[in-house]
This record gives structure tokens, C-alpha cells and sequence, in this order.
């Protein structure tokens, strides 16, 4: 099915994946089963009886997610992942199961995560211009992805300028 919701980030921003259980009163933590994963295979954090199990952890994301242990109880199991990569654009699923002597069916949902990068020009006086990269999807279509081009305006024509060449033909992805 689609993704619940679509959360954007930067290259190494800090972004949180929003996911919350729907269940009456607070949650019995040593019962509970979390997994975060993308593609059906790939695990990006796992909780398990009241505590982080991140022995079978995909390397990659070593040391870059956590979960609001605080709130877990009152049924926040949103994803903290620090430092995120390109690599990191995926849809990721939030899997929840309470265990125990009042067992509760598994809950699940998406949240697709959309990582844009960064283009660096360098340093002028200490100060470092930044210019966002296009954004294809796989329909085509372009989607220029900008902050604030208002300390350097020139670089507002960077985008319009890479999306006519690609488009003509002259720059192959």
C-alpha cells in the first residue's frame, strides 16, 4: 500500500520518522516487539522486551538511530536517525506487537523518507554558498528542491540551468 506519510531531510540533517501505536493506556514495555525496517529484510533498529537488541542492525546504520524510550510507553516508537546519507531514501516500516497474557494484533506503518543532497561551492570569506541537487523521480519530472537561494541569487539559475541540460541531452545522468 502507500506510505502513511512522507517525511523530507537533508544529507546530514537529524530527521525523525513519525510512528505511534493506537492503544488504550500505557504500553507494558518488556512485552512489547518494534521493529524499524525497509524492504521487507533490512533492519534499521529492533526493540525487544524493554530494551535496544542492535546486534543484527544493518551496518549502516550503526550508531544513527535511537527511539524516544521515555515516550515508548505511552505508545511513540518514532525512529530518531542522525546524520543521514543519500542511501537513507527508502520506505520504512514501523512494526509493533504487544506479547504476553493480553497479546495485541501486529501494528504496522510506512513512512517514506526522501533524502536531498547538497552541492558546496566552496568558502568566501568564510562563508560557504549551498545550492540543492535536482530531485528525479522516476516519472521524469523534475523537482528542484531549494532552501534559500537569497544570500547568492546566481545560484537560483543553478537548478533551471542543470534541468536544461539534462533535458536537451547535454549532461547524462
Amino acid at each position: 500500500g502507500q506510505p502513511d506519510k512522507t517525511c523530507h531531510a537533508f544529507v546530514g540533517e537529524t530527521v525523525i520518522l513519525p510512528c505511534t501505536t493506537i492503544s488504550p493506556g500505557e504500553l507494558i514495555l518488556s512485552n512489547s516487539i518494534l521493529y524499524w525496517q525497509i524492504e521487507h529484510t533490512v533492519l534499521v533498529h529492533f526493540f525487544y522486551k524493554g530494551q535496544d537488541w542492535l546486534d543484527r542492525q544493518e551496518k549502516r546504520y550503526n550508531g544513527r538511530t535511537s527511539l524516544f524510550l521515555d515516550q515508548m510507553k505511552y505508545g511513540n516508537f518514532s525512529l530518531k536517525l542522525s546524520n543521514v546519507q543519500l542511501l537513507d531514501t527508502a520506505e520504512y516500516a514501523c512494526i509493533y506487537k504487544q506479547t504476553g497474557d493480553h497479546p495485541n494484533k501486529t501494528q504496522k506503518s510506512k513512512i517514506n523518507l526522501i533524502v536531498s543532497g547538497k552541492i558546496i561551492f566552496g568558502s568566501e570569506g568564510g562563508h560557504e554558498l549551498h545550492a540543492n541537487f535536482v530531485v528525479f523521480n522516476f516519472s521524469g519530472h523534475s523537482q528542484i528542491s531549494s532552501r534559500s537561494f537569497a544570500d547568492a541569487p546566481f545560484l537560483a539559475m543553478l537548478p533551471l540551468s542543470f534541468h536544461l541540460l539534462v533535458s536537451l541531452g547535454v549532461w547524462h545522468l
